[in-house]
């Protein structure tokens, strides 16, 4: 089975660290984004990558070349413009149309959660076109319950009762038939499929995931990944 990344993010709101290199690129405990996603996916036997480039490509290619460092096949799909989620994974058509089922992941998640019970559930329906991994929301804030006028208690980032996508994915080729040439995902295949009830949901409730948007994510994923890969951490 082939993991595809998006691998092309500007990550406009890292700057200056993605001034001369894309979002995936970006390190956190040492090590770049990408390094880290290409191992979580390695430890549940994904072996093939495809990275789906655009802003800085020559940076991942010189970083990866054939991929031999990291033990991992690696293809590379470059678009000349930019082309959203939907068409930059459009765009890897001809890489991807025979395989039964892919991964797809946003380059820009530190996460463990186990790619496999995704499948699985993608598997069970043979109507479904995808299945997306979700997440339990953590506020961003901490909160304060109040109790007849006084407060009773501070919750520091407590888990809430909703669920977000966690940018990975599980797909068959009949997506391709959903995606558009340009534009985003989340705004035009995946309506489309859960109106016709051919998306399906998995959620992870015990896996560690953060998306990287801010250099204090970086900060906050590089202690969890201090506490989850103590030996694999450089800083």
């Amino acid at each position: 089975m082939k993991a595809v990344i998006l691998a092309g993010g500007l990550g406009k709101r890292l700057r200056p660290l993605t001034e001369d290199r894309p979002k995936p690129l970006v390190e956190v405990c040492g090590r770049p984004i990408l390094e880290w996603q290409i191992r979580w996916l390695k430890n549940y036997g994904i072996n093939q990558f495809v990275m789906l480039l655009g802003y800085a490509k020559e940076k991942v290619i010189e970083f990866l070349g054939s991929g031999r460092k990291l033990g991992i096949e690696v293809a590379y799909v470059v678009e000349d413009e930019p082309l959203g989620t939907a068409g930059a994974i459009k765009n890897a058509e001809s890489v991807l149309k025979n395989e039964d089922v892919f991964i797809v992941t946003n380059g820009d998640i530190i996460t463990n959660l186990d790619p496999r019970p995704l499948v699985e559930a993608l598997k069970r329906d043979p109507n479904a076109v995808a299945a997306i991994a979700l997440v339990p929301m953590r506020s961003p804030y901490g909160v304060v319950k109040v109790e007849n006028g006084y407060i009773k208690e501070f919750v520091e980032k407590p888990v809430l009762d909703y669920l977000i996508n966690a940018g990975v994915y599980a797909m068959t080729p009949k997506i391709f038939e959903y995606l558009p040439e340009k534009g985003d995902i989340e705004r035009t295949a995946f309506p489309k499929l859960a109106s016709e009830r051919k998306l399906v949901a998995h959620v992870y409730r015990d896996a560690y995931w953060k998306s990287i948007d801010t250099v204090k994510d970086l900060e906050e994923a590089a202690g969890a990944l201090r506490e989850l890969y103590p030996d694999l951490c450089r800083e």
